[in-house]
């Protein structure tokens, strides 16, 4: 069996056999997956820590189901609405800065050739060289050619609000969803266990979902994710437990 070198399994370099061309960056993929993660991973932990939190304080079934549906609905909402301003305003500075740019353009265009022209030099290009580069793609789109070059905006890694936005709440939802599975259980010990279980195994999926998709070590980012919700999971019970014991 062929024994892949570092550079191919850190995806580098493709396996024998495959063109380099089928190998996909993932770069375009950044602002709707951290979304999606983030919002996942979110109504995970916080519909369950809230179910348990409530289930440790003794109150009936029906209590921790009205809690948990409150605080899916209400977490949803809060993480489209969070996404989208956050977005928005990432997006803001995008335009901001195109809009600085083209007056750039307009006032001071060699000097912006200039300004490309030492940003190629100092990528490695000789002066020559990186003179006619600049050059040609000033004559292309000078703009874009700056946006890409000196500010770092690319097409597919603009931030789009709308999507995010969305990816973070319907994931949400989905990750919220799994608490309520222990809620099948006879009794209220079990439940409060079934739900611990399955809100980790969600996690450990969310985190190997979220791995896979962004191309990167599978185990790292799982137990990031596992770790950080149990913590979370663990301290909720306990202050729903300290409320009970004290009466409140």
């Amino acid at each position: 069996m062929h024994q892949y070198t570092r550079r191919q399994y850190l995806g580098c370099m493709p396996p024998p056999g495959v063109s380099a061309r089928n190998i996909h960056h993932r770069a375009h993929r950044t602002g709707w997956l951290r979304a999606a993660v983030l919002g996942a991973n979110d109504g995970l932990v916080s519909t369950s820590s809230l179910m348990i939190g409530v289930a440790f304080s003794g109150v009936s079934t029906g209590i921790i189901l009205t809690a948990g549906l409150a605080g899916l609905t209400a977490g949803a909402m809060a993480m489209a609405a969070g996404e989208y301003v956050s977005v928005s305003s990432q997006s803001d500075i995008e335009k901001a800065d195109e809009a600085m740019e083209a007056e750039h353009q307009r006032i001071d265009p060699e000097g912006e050739l200039d300004e490309l022209t030492e940003i190629y030099e100092e990528r490695g290009l000789p002066r020559e060289l990186a003179r006619q580069v600049a050059e040609k793609m000033h004559e292309k789109d000078a703009l874009a050619a700056h946006l890409r070059d000196e500010l770092g905006q690319y097409t597919h890694t603009k931030a789009r609000p709308a999507q995010a936005a969305t990816a973070s709440a319907i994931s949400f939802l989905a990750g919220g969803l799994i608490p309520f599975l222990g809620m099948i259980a006879n009794s209220s010990s079990s439940r409060i266990v079934a739900m611990v279980v399955v809100t980790v195994i969600g996690l450990a999926l969310a985190g190997l979902l979220g791995a896979r998709a962004a191309g990167t070590r599978l185990l790292p980012p799982t137990l990031r994710v596992m770790l950080g919700g149990s913590a979370a999971m663990a301290a909720t019970a306990l202050i729903g437990h300290l409320a009970h014991v004290r009466g409140i």
